[in-house]
């Protein structure tokens, strides 16, 4: 199955900026399937999952602003919900599809969230990767840690044991599958050094959201309880970023999600074994 790239130029308050896009399936097929990754990751993370849907849709996974091949942003306070929803929007009309379903992976979902809570959304059916409308504080600690701190590195074998040591909650891969998680996020410097690709300005905004929380979770009900659409709800069943209890809720209010939690993997499951894929599948082609 043959992947596409493409651009679109987007606008923010700071002047325009494209985003990158990958895309997999009939470039006709007027179902579409839109793949958002996590914080610090890429659209080359559903690389897996887009090749086992491509059959069905057109399967399109951007790199949110800051990340991957897209552009970086001058003003680094606009890396935030609006924003993106605002990129994802041209986005969607560069596609010329009225209605998609949507798959989000932590960030991803929120901004999935943030499209099907409002009026007349273009998200028709919506999958939650091991996020919600509560997001635990010890999780916003571990990821402030090392959110702009990464550390760049002599080759792609010391980025991948890092990325191994950082990631360790995705779950068990192989040699192969890690490389894969680690070449797409990762990009070689003018000196050769290997170093992340996205903007450590992201943290900007992260630190003053953590501060404003100031050490308690952060809530967003009134956003998960607007959406109307079918929702799926995947759980890593040791998820330090959405709890048993918040994702136990959100089944019972709101959509009413429907609840699946993925044993042995914490935040978040990455959609790269068939068992992960096929809950998916059901649920978006149901």
């Amino acid at each position: 199955m043959e992947m596409r790239e493409g651009k679109v130029k987007c606008l923010s308050t700071a002047g325009f900026h494209h985003m990158a896009y990958v895309e997999w399936g009939d470039p006709a097929n007027p179902k579409v399937l839109v793949c958002v990754h996590g914080l610090t990751r890429c659209a080359r993370d559903f690389d897996f999952l887009a090749q086992a849907l491509a059959a069905d849709y057109r399967v399109v996974c951007p790199d949110v602003v800051g990340r991957g091949r897209s552009d970086w942003l001058r003003n680094k306070l606009l890396y935030a919900l609006p924003q993106y929803c605002a990129d994802m929007t041209t986005l969607l009309a560069r596609l010329n599809v009225e209605t998609v379903h949507w798959v989000g992976t932590s960030m991803g979902g929120l901004i999935g969230m943030a499209l099907a809570s409002q009026p007349e959304s273009p998200v028709t059916r919506l999958v939650l990767n091991d996020v919600g409308p509560v997001i635990a504080a010890v999780s916003l600690a571990r990821i402030g840690d090392y959110l702009g701190n990464a550390p760049r590195f002599d080759g792609i074998e010391q980025a991948e044991a890092f990325v191994r040591f950082v990631s360790a909650t995705f779950g068990n891969f192989s040699d192969a599958q890690w490389r894969h998680l680690t070449l797409h996020v990762t990009r070689t410097a003018a000196d050769g050094k290997v170093e992340f690709a996205y903007d450590p300005g992201i943290a900007q905004p992260f630190r003053e959201m953590q501060a404003a929380s100031d050490g308690k979770d952060v809530e967003m009900w009134p956003l998960y309880d607007a959406i109307a659409c079918p929702t799926l709800l995947l759980r890593g069943a040791t998820s330090d970023l959405l709890t048993h209890e918040a994702a136990l809720q959100m089944s019972q209010r709101g959509p009413r999600a429907k609840l699946v939690e993925v044993p042995g993997v914490g935040h978040a499951p990455m959609l790269m074994d068939v068992a992960q894929v096929m809950p998916v599948r059901d649920f978006l082609l149901a």
